[in-house]
């Protein structure tokens, strides 16, 4: 699917001012949600180092197989 920015803007432009809100605003939503999807992996890479010592144990190794 080959993306053309300006078919897109004359859809949008076309539209009643109370769908282009609707459109701003699902915008808004999605980029909102990549940026807490990026925080969340950068957050769960920056708790690999302080949990490997505790995920990383004998005791645990049957729950890798799960």
């Amino acid at each position: 699917m080959s993306v053309n920015p300006q078919s897109l803007f004359d859809k949008i432009k076309a539209l009643p001012a109370e769908r282009i809100i609707e459109i701003e605003d699902f915008v808004d939503f999605i980029a909102t949600r990549a940026q807490d999807r990026a925080l969340a992996r950068a957050a769960a890479a920056a708790s690999i180092p302080a949990f490997s010592s505790i995920w990383n144990n004998p005791e645990d190794d049957a729950y890798d197989a799960l």
